[in-house]
């Protein structure tokens, strides 16, 4: 195997892939779907005022999050079939269209359904461009080059709600979704001139009922966990019949795969113990990112009566702490190769969500702001850690549908997270706020009145102190839960193989 990977690898190189250029092509890429998510998130005030319809609020994320979840398997298998560069442009070209009809959208509906259009090219961009990296530079540059994907991630955290609010405030909120337009198009560009792979040519049996059934498990799962314990009740007719599908086209789709010759998810990459291992600790760590990223500013902003400028400060050191460990951890995998470094990022894990679990309002949002650093950080060494494992465990004909798995399960993590550590929260505020006479008349929603300093100020000392310390309770039982899932996390990292990377296993250009 590695002779033929090398032979490609050879004629490649004589193909002259300008790797500088590619490299930035790709991360282009990833910065267009990076900055979507904050970008968004500040002009949505604006977009509902202008197409109302709040109720739908919601859906405009979760239809992209729903979109970008079902396709990022599929497209990791079809780069490994037709090769990196003509999907991953394809997905961008989708994504752009996407941004064009979301830019022109009069009413909430529309927007939603051109939001799916959006997660459908989505879903190729961060995997294939992760896996490009791996494809193009050898084994102990690649963590270096992770390094500066996750930069991108850092950035945008940064920029996306500067650039939102400039946008919406002096021309539109519609050119939020345009502004993706010239990033796209230099992207595409410099794919299209730049990249040059070796794919060999045979005839393809494309999965297509795999592909089918995949689709039909993620997405049942995804709407479950979406609208679950909202929208509807965990055991209500909708959920229950949508996860009997979503289980029963799983045992549909394992029997799939068994018997087709190119399956769109091979059942062989899950048996390589780095694989599972990595995937079921991303999983984890995408729960524990989550419930720190969307619950973090609100007790900032509620407990600790901070601005929203303090609280997006406490969040914007996880994107600092994230890069510069992914660019560090390049060396640490040579020198304490991928357990090592898991080990270390697992300890940090594990020290900043004990940091949070002893976070109170004395303490103040620098301790909270050292606590989310120390988390990136850790976040950071496992996560490039575990891509960079993945990458060197399989052959290029698996390369993309392994890569996708793991942010794939990232992804799952994420959604089950929010459900679960969502569903936490609430249930804990509701108890505590009903408990006391004072709050009788009050819901989970009063919450709401703790994040405006007006409406704050309006409430008496014994309701304000009462839903600040139900919230402080409350946060302090999902941190506790971060804190669980992250021992978790490094209990796994201990099952990874002990091995370093090697540095030999490309050709250099």
């Amino acid at each position: 195997m590695e002779g033929v990977y090398e032979r490609r690898l050879l004629k490649q190189r004589k193909n002259q892939t300008k790797r500088p250029f590619v490299l930035a092509a790709v991360m282009l890429a990833m910065f267009m779907g990076a900055i979507e998510a904050t970008i968004v998130s500040t002009a949505m005030p604006d977009i509902v005022a202008d197409l109302g319809g709040f109720s739908l609020y919601s859906w405009v994320f979760s239809a992209y999050l729903l979109m970008n979840s079902v396709t990022v398997l599929i497209y990791g298998k079809l780069s490994d079939l037709f090769g990196r560069k003509p999907i991953l442009i394809f997905g961008i070209v989708i994504f752009l269209i996407g941004s064009i009809l979301c830019g022109i959208a009069t009413s909430m509906e529309m927007l939603i359904i051109f939001r799916l259009i959006q997660g459908f090219g989505a879903g190729a961009v961060t995997p294939i461009a992760t896996t490009i990296v791996g494809d193009i530079y050898t084994m102990e540059e690649r963590a270096k080059i992770q390094g500066y994907l996750a930069s991108v991630w850092g950035i945008s955290a940064i920029m996306g709600p500067a650039l939102g609010g400039l946008l919406v405030q002096f021309v539109s909120w519609r050119y939020v979704f345009w502004i993706n337009i010239p990033l796209g198009l230099l992207a595409i560009a410099g794919l299209w001139f730049f990249l040059h792979e070796t794919v060999e040519k045979k005839k393809r049996q494309i999965d297509y009922i795999g592909a089918a059934l995949m689709t039909v498990v993620v997405s049942a799962l995804m709407i479950v966990l979406v609208q679950g314990g909202t929208n509807w009740s965990w055991l209500s007719p909708q959920a229950l019949s949508l996860l009997s599908i979503s289980l029963i086209a799983f045992m549909m789709f394992i029997w799939q795969e068994k018997r087709f010759s190119e399956p769109v998810m091979p059942l062989s990459i899950w048996r390589e113990r780095s694989i599972l291992i990595a995937n079921i600790a991303s999983l984890i760590t995408g729960i524990m990112l989550i419930g720190i990223s969307s619950f973090l500013p609100t007790f900032v902003q509620g407990v600790m009566e901070q601005s929203p400028m303090v609280a997006g400060f406490t969040l914007t050191t996880m994107s600092i702490g994230w890069p510069i460990a992914s660019t560090i951890s390049g060396r640490m995998m040579i020198k304490y190769g991928y357990r090592g470094t898991s080990i270390i990022g697992g300890i940090l894990l594990i020290l900043g969500s004990s940091m949070f679990v002893l976070l109170t309002p004395q303490l103040g949002p620098l301790w909270a702001a050292l606590s989310s650093f120390f988390f990136g950080f850790g976040m950071g060494l496992t996560s490039t850690a575990f891509i960079v494992s993945i990458q060197s465990g399989v052959s290029w004909e698996q390369r993309g549908i392994a890569t996708a798995a793991n942010m794939f399960m990232r992804n799952l993590g994420n959604t089950v997270g929010a459900a679960l550590l969502g569903g936490i929260l609430n249930s804990q505020l509701y108890r505590y706020i009903n408990k006391q006479e004072e709050t009788k008349d009050y819901s989970i929603d009063s919450i709401n009145l703790l994040l405006n300093e007006t409406e704050r100020n309006e409430l008496s000392q014994a309701v304000r102190h009462i839903l600040q310390e139900g919230l402080t309770l409350s946060l302090h039982t999902v941190y506790y839960v971060v804190l669980v899932m992250s021992i978790i996390s490094f209990i796994l990292v201990f099952m990874l193989p002990k091995k370093k990377a090697e540095t030999n296993s490309m050709v250099k250009e």
